[in-house]
Formats: C-alpha cells, structure tokens, sequence
C-alpha cells in the first residue's frame, strides 16, 4: 500500500482565514475571520490606537539604537525586532495587569511595556547578567527572563500555568482577578520537541495560557515552508486547542484576537494557539547575514507591510496631527538617546562574578577554578620578569 505526498499547502493557510483589520494600503478592511472581534474593536478609542503607535516606533528606535552599540562593540549580540513590533505590541497590551508573559529572547517592547528598563534588555546582551530582570519584581510586571534556550520558555510557561490551576488562580469568572499567561515563541522554535511537549501538558491540564507564536518566515536561514507542509497554527489544533491565524502586521488584529484568547483561558476553557504572520525585517541576529540566503525583491514586498507605516496611514485618515507624529519621533529619538548614554556607562564585570551564583552553598571544584583564576590574573601584575 502506498500514500500519495499530498501537495505542499500555502505556510500560512487560507487567506479567508486570517484575522485582519487594516489592509496593506492602512485602510480599515476587515477580512472575513475579523468579524468575530468587530465589536470588540469598535471599542478601541483614538487614544489607544495613537499608544499602539507610539509603542512601536519607539522600540523600534531603541532597537536600531542597539544593533548600531553592537556593531561598535558595546554588545556581545542582539536579535533585532524590527518588523515584529505589531505582533508584539498588540499581543502585549491585550494581557492584563495580573498576567505572566514569557518571552522568548526578541520581544523588546513587550518587556518595556509590562514596565522592565529596556538597559536591563541591554545588560543581559552586553554579558552583565545572566538574567536581566528581576521577574517577582512588581515593577517589571510579571515579566519572566529571555529564554535564549529554543523553546524552552514554552515549558516554563506550562508549568507555571499548572501552579495557576491547582491553586485556583484561575476559572473563577473574575476576568479582574483571574490569572493567564502568555508565551512567545517563533516559527523555528515551534519544531522543537519542548513546544509540543508544553502543548500536550498544556490541553491536558486546562492551563489558561496563549502560545503566542511570531512567524517571521525565517528559522535563521531556514523558511517556513521548509519547516512545515502545514499551516503552523494547526499544530495547535493538533493538541485539542483553538487556534487563529492573524495578521501579525496589524496591531489592531493583533491585539483583539489576543485579547479574546487570553480571557478564554483565563475563564478556565483551557489553552489557544495565535499564530502571528509576520516578518523579520532584520538579521537573525547581529552574527547572520540574511543577504546569503533572502532576495530583495522577497524583503521589498514586506516593507511595503511595515507595521508601523500601516498603521499610521490609518491614523492620519483618522485625523491624528502633525503633532502627535513629531511628539512620537521626539520620544523615541529621547528613548534611544538615553539608552546609548546609559549602555556607555555601564562599564565591565568583576570575573570573579561568575563563580558566585553556581552553587547556592560554596563547592570544593568552583572554589578551586576561582582560585586558579585569581592566581592567573595575579601572574600578569608587575609586567614581565
């Protein structure tokens, strides 16, 4: 017996299906699947739509503000978001206070956002800290650590939205004191073994979590149809979960599907799957070089979908001034200012740091390696014999 090799099916499903509410052009066209959520929108004021902007092109100038302080040393590395920021954006102000978001290691304005000091995103690149944040702390709002670990994240997530269930922090009806969590993750990372593990934890358990998948096209240089012969977001579905395609250019879209899911799962309905169709504008990171393996004409036709640019055309048809645009430049001009002046003055490290948090008691090996080191550095002093 033999099974045809079915055709390969567009990465991203069937168009009709794809929660969209700004059209390419800016113009509010919302696509068949928005439906659901219009009512939902129409409840969006002018003033959160102008924040939605404002988020994204500030992170967007503290972004390009990192890659230059990488390119001049100042960073061992940095994974741009440049192009993401709609997905991101949108997803991250549909979260309420009480919630925990996950992130994987680009999403830059959902920490800043959720309050974490964009220099603290800076300190972990720049080899200060292993962590970056304090996640307990209230300032940072429930904001856990970058996971560089691919997809690991999607565990940590699960776990912690098991705790919510057996401790009854969520499934009350309160949307006000209910508790989700939220978790970011890639097209690339959406192929290792955690996320599906997670996945399968998460359906059975009713964790009252959003797996919050970006899909920029790339895994490093790998694309998505090369990834997978399916629709990425009907992994989801696989493991029992309802699962949306949206739009990941438009932070309307964005931001109300999000909204919907996160509340669903809070309520006690168990898990949802988001998969957001986006672009990654940028490198992987600073060491890749996205010239070897991507066309321009393939990077044109998704400029011509900025997310930001998108969403500002629809704001000026909305009546937004002038102003408003040149207060936003200022801000992030200020914002990324700031970060350079801050990034310089960090200085270096102490290596004698690095043993200090191995072990929470003193260990025989690690106090041995200290010693070696103190020793070695000392052997430098006083300059040649």
């Amino acid at each position: 017996m033999t099974f045809a090799d079915p055709a390969v099916p567009s990465p991203t499903g069937p168009e009709e299906s794809v929660v969209r509410f700004l059209a390419e052009d800016g113009s509010f066209t919302p696509s068949p699947a928005a439906e659901p959520y219009r009512e939902l929108v129409d409840r969006l004021s002018d003033a959160d739509l102008e924040g939605f902007y404002r988020d994204m092109a500030v992170i967007r100038a503290f972004d390009v503000q990192a890659t230059n302080l990488q390119r001049q040393g100042q960073l061992a590395l940095w994974p741009p978001s440049f192009g993401q920021e709609a997905a991101q954006v949108g997803s991250a102000r549909a979260a309420r206070p009480q919630d925990h978001l996950f992130p994987s290691y680009r999403e830059h304005v959902v920490a800043r956002i959720r309050g974490v000091d964009p220099v603290d995103i800076i300190r972990l690149m720049r080899g200060l800290t292993h962590g970056g944040w304090d996640p307990t702390d209230p300032k940072n709002g429930n904001t856990h650590i970058y996971t560089l670990v691919l997809g690991a994240q999607t565990l940590h997530a699960t776990g912690f939205g098991m705790g919510l269930v057996f401790d009854g922090r969520c499934g009350t009806g309160d949307l006000d004191r209910d508790e989700a969590v939220i978790v970011y993750y890639g097209d690339g990372a959406s192929s290792q073994g955690d996320v599906h593990e997670a996945m399968v934890f998460a359906a059975s358990y009713r964790t009252p979590e959003v797996f919050f998948l970006q899909n920029n096209q790339w895994a490093i240089s790998v694309p998505v149809a090369t990834q997978s012969r399916a629709p990425l977001y009907k992994r989801g579905e696989g493991y029992g979960m309802p699962s949306i395609p949206v739009d990941g250019n438009d932070v309307i879209a964005s931001w109300a599907v999000t909204r919907v899911a996160l509340d669903e799962a809070r309520s006690g309905l168990g898990p949802r799957a988001i998969e957001a169709m986006t672009y990654r504008m940028g490198a992987h990171t600073t060491s890749d070089d996205p010239t070897k393996y991507r066309t321009s004409d393939e990077e044109e036709s998704w400029r011509r979908r900025d997310p930001i640019a998108r969403l500002a055309t629809y704001l000026r048809a909305q009546g937004a001034s002038d102003a408003f645009f040149a207060d936003v430049d200022a801000e992030a001009k200020a914002v990324a200012d700031d970060v350079r002046t801050r990034t310089n003055a960090l200085g270096g490290i102490e290596a004698d740091s690095m043993f200090t948090h191995v072990y929470s008691e003193q260990h025989p090996v690690v106090e041995e390696q200290r010693r070696w080191l103190a020793d070695y550095e000392a052997s430098f002093q006083g300059g040649a014999a």
